[in-house]
């Protein structure tokens, strides 16, 4: 099911990119690697609360960090949702790429069930999103537990997802015309891996997917979320397709846009949020 949507005359919210964002509520890490933590914001009471998982873009390299997404998260806990937004290994940094940014992201999200010793979060409400390259790692957490049990990617019992929210991502590794391409063969893993590392090779996921989309999108075209979601289908999915007029790839992520409303209810609503 695909959803157009007029967005109005956006500029380019690229100033997210380096507009600081509230501070989080605490930083854990979940491995002995400097990039391997994340930022936990809670929401005020007493839970326990759903979790949105939040994963960073930028062609998975060290250019960028997390720090562009605390705005989403401290605008998703505000609206009532705990939010955990991921830092991990990129390619140009020490074990990042093919298999150590894979195995970053699936140990982050199940460090949820270490935070939630202490803090009163439902992991049976755990979503994912993430923006750009961060889409495609989102794609790939949802579609992880379907990994063989031999893979190099695979870890034992995943942490079940309620769904999960692609933005702007990346969701085929074959196909060019992204501003990640010359990235994009480094994420693919070997020549027989491209099954376990590449979105639109993995379907079926079985569980709730929305894909957010700006149409005016020139870092990451339309026909990623276009295509994929044709894909899914004949796999026997049923994901849904949000696609905005005139947004950019920023202005999906920028909650001071006119789009946000629309994107924050899509991944509320999958947390069980109304």
């Amino acid at each position: 099911m695909a959803e157009t949507e007029q967005s109005g005359n956006q500029s380019s919210s690229r100033s997210i990119l380096s507009r600081p964002a509230p501070a989080a509520d605490y930083r854990f890490t979940y491995g002995s690697a400097s990039p391997q933590f994340g930022d936990l914001r809670l929401p005020k009471g007493p839970g326990p609360f759903a979790v949105v998982v939040v994963i960073h873009g930028g062609c998975w390299r060290a250019e960028y960090d997390l720090e562009y997404m605390g705005h989403v998260c401290a605008d998703l806990t505000a609206a009532g949702v705990a939010t955990w937004n991921i830092e991990y290994r990129r390619l140009d940094q020490e074990g990042g790429g093919w298999p150590g940014t894979y195995l970053d992201v699936a140990g982050a999200i199940d460090h949820l069930r270490v935070l939630a010793r202490e803090h009163p979060l439902d992991l049976k409400r755990v979503v994912v999103t993430g923006h750009s390259a961060g889409g495609h790692l989102t794609l790939w957490a949802a579609g992880r537990h379907r990994l063989p049990q031999n893979s190099s990617l695979s870890r034992p019992d995943p942490l079940p997802l309620a769904g999960a929210v692609p933005i702007a991502g990346l969701t085929d590794l074959s196909r060019a015309g992204t501003a990640c391409d010359d990235q994009s063969p480094l994420m693919r893993g070997p020549q027989d891996a491209l099954s376990e590392t590449s979105p639109i090779e993995m379907l079926p996921l079985g569980l709730p997917v929305t894909i957010i989309q700006g149409e005016a999108d020139e870092a990451v075209p339309p026909i990623q979320a276009t295509t994929y979601v044709e894909a899914a289908v004949r796999a026997g999915d049923h994901p849904k397709l949000v696609l905005f007029h005139d947004a950019d790839h920023f202005v999906v992520i920028d909650p001071h846009s006119n789009v946000w409303a629309r994107v924050r209810s899509e991944i509320l609503a999958l947390a069980g949020k109304p």
